[in-house]
């Protein structure tokens, strides 16, 4: 989802990012379900001990003042209570008391559902799909993750209340062979070969999409068949998508795929998930395997021989961000996704990939000579994944897992790309240290990253750990295809140094395409796709390496006509309506800077003169679940 945005009649920025509401502190909607359980197992005969607290406007896609008017009801759902200290304990205590003495799912979850009705979460349909989806998972990570009342409390308050230690710190074992001296790759010679890569993410089909409906419903999502009609004097759904908050049709997605011969031929296609739609209240295993399976029926149809290589991204699950590590077994466990997966790729992996998918959802591949892709499962890294309260150190030994493939590959002398759908920067802070701490010491090796999951068209630079100044790396955010939440359909276009002996395999250049939905709605019109832009003549870059992007950062610092043209195409094209002025220029460019989390240092030379606790408050600008 987009990142930044400005508050309604404030012009600060807010940030949208899908993943995250608090980058210390987890999702507002993540600590809600905990507190709507704990409420459940503690209050059984009991009124509130607290009253909400006066509603705050929510942090939109980007797009905030429409987005508030297409979702009134949303406002109040991510507002926190005036819970005191003593109460929390208090609380937690009989929490635990509960679980010991009456773990009774069905009883922790009629009373959630009162819950979630009577702090106007969501309407009652949804706040009750939505608790009986979430609640046999969520009381077995409670249980197991054994939070005593001071960790729960330093959880939801802060540490002034307690101490939380369950995402504390750990570290991954580097090897003992020294890093070679940084070596930034040479241009291509004049005239060698460029490959193509059609970079897709975020289709977020939606298979109750309607025509007509209304895109400004009660629900969370919209423009489907339990929406409803608009009201006499609004329009309803477009047919090939809507700016609001709905995700897409089949037929739009099958005009994308039909559609990309112009931007073509591609040498291969990254696809890095999230598949389903947005209606995470209702979805069944079967409604995510149909999701898989059709679209995976579609990508192969419309690509042909074209290898395509997957990631796995966050809506895949049901519940939405479950993704238990392999210790955990039977029904609970991602078994029935992966093997699902392994099943409908098979013709795309070969036989080790399979099966370290079929086990935690990541594998390594080598494409072509000299070359080797690695997909990350970045859910073991999502502060949204609950499965992590129980231990979040290196879920599934994944880190691990890859600094042995990047060694590997630097022994061979091999390049290597990875691909993921959520952005390190948006991670659990010691993942996402021990990731930036794995791309410094293989910076060499590393030629390319590739990551979706915000909807918008971004980036993420990297820096040496010791000056936090030489740029070494650049992950790159590709916009949805999805328009959700008030966006053109897209996609994104690579032009990677080509397969022949020598290649740096690095990013050339890149491409954005679009749908304009204004234009293909209208009566009797057809859709077209076509080029946005291109990054590097848009933006005037010498090339596309890393340090080229960190000085791109500090040239829209300076000159707020190439900042709002970034703003543009941040957005596809359709950007919000309100102005996004200094302090949400400055929290935009942040963004850009921040691959590690938690790591506000990052944008100390964004603001002259500034105090860290002046980039921190510009760092850690509230985000949306």
């Amino acid at each position: 989802m987009p990142r930044h945005g400005v508050s309604p009649g404030q012009g600060l920025p807010r940030s949208g990012r899908e993943q995250a509401s608090d980058r210390s502190l987890g999702a507002p909607c993540l600590r809600l379900l905990w507190l709507g359980l704990a409420l459940a197992l503690a209050l059984p005969n009991s009124p509130v001990l607290w009253s909400p607290a006066e509603a705050r406007p929510l942090p939109t896609q980007g797009h905030p003042a429409k987005f508030i008017r297409i979702a009134p009801q949303l406002q109040e759902a991510f507002g926190w209570w005036n819970l005191t200290c003593p109460t929390c304990k208090g609380l937690f205590t009989a929490i635990d008391f509960g679980l010991r003495n009456q773990a009774s799912v069905a009883w922790v979850g009629s009373v959630a559902i009162k819950l979630c009705v009577l702090l106007k979460i969501a309407p009652p349909a949804v706040c009750q799909s939505a608790v009986q989806l979430f609640e046999d998972d969520m009381v077995e990570v409670w249980t197991r993750s054994v939070l005593s009342p001071s960790e729960a409390c330093g959880l939801l308050l802060g540490s002034s209340c307690g101490h939380w230690d369950i995402f504390s710190s750990w570290n991954i074992s580097l090897p003992a062979v020294p890093k070679p001296p940084p070596q930034p790759p040479k241009p291509p010679a004049p005239g060698s070969p460029v490959s193509r890569v059609l970079f897709l993410t975020d289709l977020h089909w939606d298979h109750d999409y309607l025509e007509g409906t209304d895109p400004n419903c009660e629900n969370p999502l919209c423009c489907r068949r339990d929406s409803g009609p608009p009201p006499a004097s609004q329009p309803g759904a477009g047919y090939w998508g809507e700016y609001s908050k709905c995700d897409l049709p089949l037929r739009t997605l099958e005009s994308l795929l039909s559609g990309l011969g112009p931007a073509g031929p591609f040498d291969m296609v990254y696809w890095t998930g999230d598949i389903p739609a947005h209606n995470i209240w209702q979805q069944s295993r079967q409604d995510q395997l149909r999701a898989l399976t059709t679209i995976t029926a579609l990508v192969k149809k419309f690509l042909g021989p074209v290898p395509v290589y997957p990631a796995v991204g966050n809506h895949e699950s049901t519940p939405v961000n479950g993704f238990p590590p392999p210790f955990i077994k039977g029904n609970q466990s991602s078994h029935w996704l992966y093997e699902a997966m392994a099943e409908a790729w098979e013709p795309w992996l070969p036989a080790e990939a399979l099966r370290t998918l079929r086990i935690g959802g990541f594998y390594a591949l080598s494409p072509r000579p000299g070359l080797r892709l690695i997909s990350l499962n970045m859910n073991f890294c999502s502060r949204e994944n609950f499965w992590l309260l129980i231990n979040s150190t290196d879920p599934a030994g994944q880190l691990q897992w890859l600094v042995g493939e990047l060694q590997a590959a630097e022994d061979r002398g091999d390049k290597v790309h990875i691909i993921g759908h959520i952005p390190p920067g948006h991670c659990l802070k010691s993942w996402s240290w021990n990731y930036y701490r794995i791309v410094e010491r293989y910076e060499n090796t590393l030629a390319g990253q590739f990551f979706g999951h915000t909807h918008v068209d971004e980036f993420e630079v990297f820096y040496d750990e010791e000056t936090l100044s030489r740029p070494l790396s650049v992950a790159f955010l590709a916009p949805s295809a999805t328009t959700y939440i008030g966006l053109n359909p897209g996609y994104r276009v690579y032009q990677i140094d080509g397969n022949y002996s020598g290649s740096s395999h690095v990013v050339l250049d890149h491409e954005t395409y679009i749908m304009n939905l204004t234009e293909a709605n209208e009566s009797g019109a057809t859709p077209h796709w076509y080029l946005l832009y291109r990054a590097r003549e848009t933006y005037g870059l010498p090339n596309a390496l890393p340090t080229a992007w960190h000085d791109l950062v500090y040239r829209m610092r300076k000159d707020t006509q190439l900042f709002q043209t970034f703003w543009f195409l941040y957005h596809k094209g359709h950007p919000p309506s309100e102005p996004c002025g200094t302090p949400c220029r400055l929290a935009t460019l942040c963004a850009q800077l921040s691959a590690r989390s938690d790591s506000p240092a990052l944008c100390r030379h964004l603001v002259p003169d500034a105090s860290l606790r002046d980039v921190q408050s510009l760092w850690s600008m509230p985000l949306l679940c």
